[in-house]
């Protein structure tokens, strides 16, 4: 039965799309067969590798209209498209018996023929981001290592544990994951420090560096590893799977 980790930070420009494309294309070239679900409005991870519209898409589903419908990217890769229709999702479901409980219920089907499903989450704490949490198994947050970006980490916090004790008993904090880090700069650096002093071994070993390659993927309609496979933000996306891969290991056992 799949994993299923929610990629998720309030604050928008934080590499949280980027990752979770990347943590799913990573997870392939260590062998594994990765979901990823395009749950943000802005269809980001949709747009960036380049998937048509569809009529099966997650707002489809999440209305009942519709079951989840898969797009193979490439092989061990698959992708639950959205579009901005989304963005009314929230308001349309908002009198639904179970409305917390969508999606886990349209997952449990399909989780089962991947090893791992990563939720690419909007960048709000409302209802999208609530199917997701109730959904899954653990959340990575992505943090830009800038001050402004630490903002409001209590709050995230605060929120994936309310969801934990009302909702979700399995969900934990599956990591912290420093993006957009250049060594070179004090600030990021101490950034790493703050948070580490927050979240201790949450956090991630590996940082993702400042790379252009990863800026560029995208626009080619690519993950990094299509793009540009000997790049330090390949390096660095392999080094995060594998980790992440020792942290599901340990919390199987």
């Amino acid at each position: 039965m799949g994993v299923i980790i929610s990629l998720l930070n309030h604050k928008g420009g934080v590499g949280k799309t980027t990752s979770a494309i990347n943590i799913g294309a990573g997870l392939v070239e260590l062998g594994k067969k990765a979901l990823l679900i395009d749950l943000d409005p802005q269809a980001n991870l949709t747009l960036s590798l380049g998937l048509p519209r569809s009529q099966h898409t997650i707002y489809q589903a999440l209305r009942g209209e519709a079951p989840l419908v898969p797009v193979n990217v490439k092989e061990g890769l698959d992708v639950v498209i959205a579009t901005l229709d989304l963005s009314g999702a929230e308001m349309e479901l908002i009198n639904e018996a179970g409305r917390e409980f969508i999606l886990r219920e349209l997952l449990e089907p399909v989780r089962l023929q991947y090893d791992y499903v990563i939720i690419d989450c909007p960048p709000s704490l409302g209802l999208l981001t609530l199917n997701a949490l109730t959904s899954s198994d653990m959340v990575i947050i992505p943090l830009q290592t800038e001050f402004l970006a630490m903002q409001g980490l209590a709050k995230i916090k605060q929120v994936i544990q309310k969801v934990k004790l009302r909702l979700n008993k399995k969900l934990a904090i599956g990591g912290v994951l420093a993006t957009m880090f250049d060594s070179r700069k004090v600030l990021n650096r101490d950034v790493i420090e703050t948070i580490q002093k927050y979240f201790g071994d949450l956090v991630f070993e590996t940082r993702i560096r400042d790379n252009v390659a990863l800026a560029e993927a995208p626009a080619q309609r690519k993950d990094i590893f299509a793009y540009s496979r000997n790049s330090p933000g390949a390096a660095d996306y392999l080094a995060v799977c594998q980790e992440l891969e020792n942290r599901v290991s340990a919390l199987v056992v």
